[in-house]
């Protein structure tokens, strides 16, 4: 995929501002539930970084892997466990 340079530069800014404020979520928030989804923004941008590089097929493995198992399973485990 061919992008235009100021759409490029955009998109990076964006994913890597993404990424910032997620993993800055994961360490500075203290309910367990909002760093597990800040960890889930952070699979995603990380995914979506694949993209302009013409990696589809990796940054959809990336996607279902990371945050269609990984995330969720971080997700019911924290949830069983404040529950008990």
């Amino acid at each position: 995929m061919d992008l235009l340079g100021p759409i490029h530069d955009f998109l990076l800014v964006f994913l890597g501002s993404g990424l910032i404020l997620g993993g800055l979520g994961v360490v500075l928030l203290t309910n367990l539930i909002y760093s597990a989804f800040s960890l889930g923004l952070v699979f995603v941008c990380i995914s979506l970084f694949y993209i302009p590089s013409n990696s589809h097929f990796v940054a959809a493995a990336q996607f279902l892997i990371y945050v269609g198992a990984i995330n969720i399973l971080i997700i019911f485990v924290v949830m069983f466990m404040n529950g008990s």
